[in-house]
């Protein structure tokens, strides 16, 4: 852990030490992998039971060069919608939101509902969570979908689309309330963790020793720039500065018209691409380059040490995290000295 919070600092501070830096898994050898605990185990209250089957599949997991292993505690992408009254759905291993807003004007204020059983179960959850993987293994930040996909959850998208078309202001209103929530929760969860002095990593799993969270608004592909600029730029924005460090998920085709305005925001430090639900990074080299020459970090997603080497040879060591899972812990180190010969 030592070594991978120093590689890990140089990341922030835009340095290499040795080679781009690498977060790696694979099966250990000579074990039989555990299976990995589903999205959103635990969430209905067997917090032990969910903490265990990591702890399992973390004893059978090899955790290469700056991997580090983090149980991540979730609700479903809506979680953030149930903090404010919303009831979550269970669809299979995920949830959804029941959008609840029928008027917007007839609405009080947006507050988290401290009794909500979903707020109450996460606090718990975290707490447990910190007690039980104690120089084991970190806990995972929420998937916080906030500012506008916390409107979109408790509204419903269509609706949200022609809100922004009938009543844009009611909605910079609605804007202004949950950007007030985001530090509310994050420091409710960062208490309930006890992470100070543990450090934070997410689902994207990059690590920092302090307050560290993917911000992301799917919504935004729903759009145009203009609107963008007056109601979701202005919540990345208070978001990223609130945060020490911070990486946006950029999620589809149709929102990288909106990439300028989201690598104009300081402090955001790095990009995580994700093209279509399967689509392979190697199409999207060109995209790479232009996020680096802004001065963002990028994550990749190699789907072979092949295709990890090959970027590697087009974008060279700095600001890159490739995160890949590879067939055994020789092969993961055979990466590691290649990239350092290579660097």
């Amino acid at each position: 852990m030592r070594e991978a919070r120093r590689y890990w600092r140089s990341f922030w501070n835009r340095g290499v030490i040795d080679r781009p830096f690498l977060v790696a898994l694979s099966r250990r050898n000579g074990v039989v992998q555990s299976p990995a605990p589903p999205y959103i185990a635990g969430s209905e209250g067997d917090y032990e039971g969910a903490l265990r089957m990591y702890e399992e599949r973390a004893a059978t997991t090899y955790f290469g060069a700056e991997a580090i292993p983090y149980f991540d505690i979730s609700f479903g992408p809506d979680q953030l919608a149930a903090f404010l009254g919303a009831k979550l759905k269970r669809q299979g291993d995920s949830s959804w939101a029941d959008p609840f807003v029928e008027d917007w004007k007839s609405l009080p204020e947006l507050r988290i509902a401290e009794e909500n059983p979903v707020w109450k179960r996460m606090i718990e959850f975290y707490r447990h969570g910190a007690q039980f993987s104690d120089t084991k293994f970190l806990l995972g930040v929420l998937d916080l979908h906030s500012n506008m996909d916390w409107l979109r959850a408790i509204r419903g998208t269509d609706r949200l689309c022609l809100d922004l078309l009938d009543s844009p202001d009611e909605i910079e209103r609605r804007m202004k309330e949950v950007r007030r929530l985001f530090p509310a929760v994050y420091e409710t969860m960062y208490r309930a963790g006890k992470m100070k002095g543990r450090g934070t990593i997410g689902w994207i799993p990059l690590y920092c020793e302090d307050r560290f969270a993917a911000i992301a608004c799917d919504f935004i592909c729903m759009v145009s720039p203009e609107i963008a600029r007056r109601l979701i730029i202005p919540a990345l924005e208070e978001e990223a500065s609130y945060l020490d460090h911070c990486i946006y998920h950029l999620d589809g085709p149709e929102a990288l018209v909106h990439l300028d305005d989201l690598l104009a925001i300081p402090r955001i430090d790095a990009i995580e691409w994700t093209p279509t639900q399967d689509g392979s990074h190697i199409e999207w080299m060109e995209l790479f380059k232009r996020i680096l020459r802004a001065g963002k970090s990028i994550i990749i997603y190699p789907q072979s040490g092949e295709q990890l080497k090959a970027f590697h040879r087009e974008l060279g060591p700095k600001g890159i995290v490739y995160q890949l899972t590879a067939s055994s812990e020789r092969e993961v180190e055979g990466l590691i000295t290649w990239l350092r010969s290579h660097t």
